[in-house]
C-alpha cells in the first residue's frame, strides 16, 4: 500500500488524480518541461508542486487505428502504474510516440516487413531510460 493525495491506495490502481487530462495540462508541460526521445518514445517532464506524480499520454492517429492506440496507451499507463516508484515524484509526465519509430513502421509497411508492436519490456525500458537520463539533465 502507497500513500498518495491524502488516501490510502492499492499499487494495483491508477486513479484520475495521477492523469493529466486538461489540454492546458499537456500544453504546461510541454511549455516547460525538459525533453528526451529514443527510437522508441518521446518524454516530457515538468514539476508540479505536488507530491505525487501524474502521466500524459498522446498518441496521434498516425500511429494506428483506435485499437492499437487504446492498446498502446493501456500498455504506457501499465508500466507507469508499475513503475512509478522508481520514477522521481512530483513531476508530469507526458509520453507520445517518437517520430522515428513511426517512420520506421511506415518504411517496414511499404517493404512488406511486419514491424510489430512494442512490447511491455521495450515500452518499459525505454521510459525508465528517458526518465533517468531527463532527471540527470535537471540536477
Amino acid at each position: 500500500m502507497i500513500v498518495n493525495c491524502g488516501e490510502t491506495l492499492n499499487r494495483s490502481v491508477f486513479p484520475k488524480s495521477n492523469r493529466l487530462i486538461r489540454n492546458s495540462q499537456f500544453r504546461a508541460v510541454l511549455a516547460r518541461g525538459l525533453s528526451a526521445h529514443d527510437g522508441l518514445l518521446k518524454l516530457y517532464v515538468c514539476e508540479n508542486g505536488l507530491d505525487y506524480s501524474r502521466l500524459g499520454i498522446s498518441i496521434g492517429k498516425y500511429y494506428g487505428t483506435a485499437v492499437a492506440r487504446n492498446r498502446l496507451k493501456r500498455l504506457l499507463r501499465e508500466v507507469f502504474r508499475q513503475n512509478r516508484h522508481l520514477l522521481a515524484g512530483g513531476f508530469d509526465y507526458v509520453v507520445s510516440m517518437s517520430s522515428r519509430w513511426v517512420r520506421q513502421k511506415r518504411e517496414g509497411r511499404a517493404a512488406k516487413t511486419n514491424v510489430s508492436r512494442p512490447g511491455y519490456e521495450q515500452v518499459r525500458d525505454s521510459l525508465l531510460t528517458l526518465a533517468a537520463r531527463l532527471a540527470d539533465e535537471r540536477s
